[in-house]
């Protein structure tokens, strides 16, 4: 009965389960190097202070992918949430500026099937605009990268897929009606141009193709967007991020629609990486967040996120 009370806590606090997950990976972090001799503790913690041959630190930067990819034989989590607005009609103190609403949760999983190969894997649990209980799933490739070749970009291409499991609306006029079996799918494709100005800047371009088997009649199925965003390092542990994706379409169609904007700052441990993040964007991944958003910054419809990441390397 305890452990029933303590479970439906943790659901309904969600923040809470957070800390612990923050805790307990801090806490492993220091221990694998506390575990260490002192010499390889000095190298460990050199290596990881002076790793700077990367454009981003992350596979992904905000809500879109970067063109970074982990190592071969590596396994990186990633947990992902959005509350709720902090102003606005669905904001303020009564939700505690959206503190007690989740927007979306994303568990995720990618693995490094070589130095430039990787896949992945993730749920999601869906903003209800419109979809709920989602699966996605990626494949990323390196073509370039900007230390290791003559070529001075990161370049990499990426494919990436969703599909909604949720109970379909009896509703015919709902996109999530679901006629057929195949309208439950969404896919995208994009390029990813990035490329590091001296030891603090980084630039990241994103041309992307998102298509939706079934949409509403005020959408259309393929909607091209061009994606944007900027790192700026402070010191070796902390970074400033932004990210703008904009999608272009008939102005005849998708009125309602607005486009993701996202900014944050980076933290770098020694064992993972935590972003705190402020977007008006609700959906997780590009089949959700570039053609799903509909909230306004000038209104207070932006939410507090977080994303918390872990590699486990098994190449020894």
């Amino acid at each position: 009965m305890l452990l029933n009370n303590f479970i439906m806590v943790l659901r309904s606090n969600f923040y809470i389960t957070f800390f612990l997950i923050f805790t307990i990976c801090k806490f492993q972090s220091q221990t694998e190097l506390s575990n260490l001799p002192t010499e390889s503790l000095s190298k460990a913690i050199t290596a990881a202070i002076n790793e700077d041959d990367f454009v981003f630190k992350s596979s992904r930067i905000l809500n879109g992918h970067s063109p970074e990819v982990i190592q071969k034989k590596t396994l990186l989590m990633k947990i992902d949430h959005r509350f709720g607005d902090i102003g606005g009609a669905s904001g303020g103190i009564q939700n505690l500026y959206g503190l007690d609403n989740s927007a979306d949760i994303r568990i995720g999983l990618d693995y490094g099937i070589t130095d430039r190969l990787n896949i992945g894997i993730g749920r999601s649990k869906g903003t209800g605009a419109p979809y709920r209980s989602l699966l996605d799933g990626f494949v990323k490739y390196q073509i370039t990268n900007q230390f290791t070749s003559k070529i001075p970009l990161t370049i990499a291409g990426i494919l990436s897929t969703s599909y909604t499991y949720m109970t379909a609306s009896s509703d015919i006029s709902k996109v999530s009606n679901f006629p057929k079996w195949q309208h439950r799918f969404s896919y995208s494709s994009q390029l990813l141009i990035s490329r590091k100005f001296g030891e603090r800047w980084s630039l990241n371009l994103a041309p992307t193709l998102v298509h939706r088997n079934y949409v509403a009649s005020n959408d259309v199925n393929t909607l091209f967007a061009l994606g944007s965003a900027v790192r700026f390092k402070v010191n070796n542990r902390i970074a400033l991020l932004a990210e703008y994706y904009h999608a272009f379409s008939d102005k005849s169609y998708r009125t309602d629609f607005t486009n993701s904007m996202s900014v944050a700052m980076e933290f770098n441990t020694y064992g993972h990486i935590f972003t705190v993040l402020f977007t008006n964007a609700q959906g997780l991944g590009e089949t959700q967040f570039i053609p799903y958003t509909f909230d306004k910054w000038l209104k207070g419809q932006f939410r507090l996120g977080f994303c918390i990441e872990r590699n486990f390397n098994f190449n020894n």
